[in-house]
């Protein structure tokens, strides 16, 4: 008894795949059956997207300056409340700063007193209050106020010759200006002779001066 061993028939060809076939079959698996590309309709979603992105992206910038302005008013809004708001008060405090320079002048302020008043001021500086007005300074009106007036041969401009209650300022802002008493020159007073330079110097202009 032989078995037969199951052959090829001459005319079958195995099922081999051969490299034609397999490029075949990848180009498959790459790009799926039924996509025939991108499409105009897709392209114009796409454009109508992208340009809606970027109106919203420049409303957010937009929006975002808004808001930096309002941050930067609020913060400007809310110095100057405070601003005031010291003046206020430091306002309210100068008749008391007043009797206190009153009292040093007159050697009154001693002891306990004393202590307090430093302290006052101590406080009202450092809430930014400083004090001007000096004997001697050109009058400005505009943190002067006179309450007196003279002539005076000394001066050659109209001078504060007396600090009758000193002057108050916060930074730039003047929120009581110096009273004092004012000199003008002298009306008619000879004005200063020239100096001796001066006065050679005119002569050899001259030709020098006259001879006996």
């Amino acid at each position: 008894m032989t078995e037969e061993t199951q052959g090829f028939d001459e005319n079958e060809k195995p099922d081999v795949p051969t490299e034609a076939t397999a490029a075949e079959d990848g180009a498959a698996q790459a790009a799926p059956a039924g996509d025939p590309g991108v499409s105009p309709a897709v392209t114009a979603k796409l454009d109508q997207v992208t340009k809606a992105l970027d109106e919203r992206t420049r409303d957010l910038q937009r929006l975002q300056a808004e808001y930096q302005n309002y941050r930067r008013r609020v913060e400007r809004d809310r110095i100057a409340v405070r601003e005031v708001a010291v003046a206020n008060l430091l306002t309210e405090l100068l008749p008391v700063l007043d009797d206190v320079g009153r009292a040093r002048d007159h050697g009154e302020l001693v002891g306990g007193f004393k202590s307090v008043a430093e302290s006052l001021e101590t406080v009202v500086a450092k809430m930014g209050l400083m004090q001007f007005g000096k004997e001697g300074e050109p009058f400005d009106p505009l943190i002067h106020e006179a309450l007196m007036h003279s002539y005076s041969p000394d001066v050659e401009e109209t001078t504060c010759v007396q600090i009758l209650q000193p002057g108050y300022r916060i930074g730039e802002r003047t929120i009581r200006p110096a009273r004092v008493a004012v000199a003008e020159p002298q009306p008619g007073a000879a004005k200063p002779e020239p100096a001796e330079d001066e006065q050679d110097e005119g002569d050899k202009e001259n030709g020098g001066p006259d001879e006996g």
